[in-house]
């Protein structure tokens, strides 16, 4: 964006560029339609927060819109003080010390997996011209298989491909192993279409997200945030009351506009899906929903599937991680498996392909 176009400008131009009224996007920011046009006009200013939930409106680019908004602010306060351009190499100073202290701090384990995990990405990047439709399938069936075993779902691989691909019944299985594999599949093609579509992330597309998973066997909470408190079975992790959830989960997609280009993909995936389960925004279908978002930012970002297992072993695994990230506060084992499992997809993947 250039110095020299107003932000009050560039909102009008976007907004217009869009085809959208005043009304329209008052309404998506949840606000007066008086407000957009005080903005507009430039005798008010939106907020950090505002500005954040605006730029993927307008489609606009948020760092950038961001880093005009604070220009702006910054000129407002000091205004033409002879002392300004002094002070303002002073606080770039204290800024540039600031920004030197990593936003997330990694232990030496995970930085190391990290950079392995790198390593491999490079490596199965120069063998994509061996992929197929087919290994892809595969591999999106061993997902749904393993994301639904970890919650309790008895269908054995083979019968969760034959309730995909072929329409079957599995005579003693219940109708909601049935839907559970189906709608998980169907989850996963519609992470597919988001990626495709190269549009940024919104807190919307995680509740249709959601609506899939829930597809058919809860209607009535399917998509929907929950409005009563619920409990972890096994967990000393209470999650928030209901009337706070709706604000959690708007302040975790704000983290991740100000973070989404900070953060080392795994961490950044790994980290939105802890904080989704970890708030436990839905009456059900939260460890399969976090699990999708995770693997979405994966995915949009190049890496694979990191498919955690559901045999006893692995999903202990993930769950005690899990524990120690929400009770203790400690995301570290939390973030290490997680790497873990993308490193052994990423090394599965190049076997695949004959690497």
């Amino acid at each position: 964006m250039s110095k020299k176009i107003k932000m009050k400008n560039i909102i009008k131009k976007a907004r217009e560029g869009k085809g959208l009224l005043m009304r329209d996007v008052a309404q998506k920011l949840n606000i007066d339609a008086a407000l957009i046009s005080k903005w507009e006009k430039g005798t008010r200013k939106p907020t950090r927060n505002q500005v954040i939930k605006l730029a993927p409106i307008l489609g606009l680019d948020t760092e950038k819109l961001l880093i005009e908004w604070m220009s702006e602010v910054i000129l407002y306060e000091i205004g033409n003080d002879d002392l300004a351009l002094k002070a303002m190499l002073v606080a770039e100073e204290k800024v540039r010390y600031t920004l030197q202290k990593p936003t997330i701090k990694l232990a030496k384990s995970i930085t190391s997996i990290l950079k392995e995990i790198d390593i491999e990405k490079k490596k199965l990047t120069k063998l994509r011209h061996l992929d197929s439709y087919r290994i892809a399938q595969a591999l999106e069936l061993e997902y749904t298989f393993e994301s639904n075993r970890i919650e309790g779902n008895t269908l054995t691989l083979k019968e969760t491909d034959l309730v995909i691909n072929e329409g079957i019944t599995i005579s003693g299985k219940s109708m909601r192993e049935h839907l559970e594999a189906v709608n998980h599949q169907d989850a996963v093609l519609f992470v597919k279409d988001l990626i495709t579509k190269n549009t940024d992330l919104r807190e919307r597309d995680l509740l249709l997200l959601h609506n899939l998973v829930l597809r058919g066997i809860d209607v009535e909470n399917a998509g929907r945030y929950r409005n009563v408190q619920v409990m972890i079975k096994g967990s000393r992790h209470m999650p928030p009351q209901p009337f706070l959830v709706a604000k959690q989960m708007e302040e975790v997609f704000l983290w991740y506009q100000l973070n989404k280009n900070k953060l080392h993909p795994v961490i950044l995936a790994a980290e939105m899906s802890e904080k989704i389960v970890t708030i436990h925004p839905f009456i059900d279908g939260n460890g399969r929903t976090s699990r999708l978002w995770m693997n979405l930012i994966l995915l949009k970002h190049g890496y694979v599937i990191a498919n955690i297992k559901g045999d006893n072993t692995s999903r202990m695994k993930y769950y005690e991680t899990l524990e120690k990230a929400q009770a203790d506060d400690d995301k570290t084992t939390f973030f290490e498996f997680i790497a873990n499992v993308e490193l052994e997809g990423l090394k599965r993947y190049m076997n695949i392909l004959g690497a």
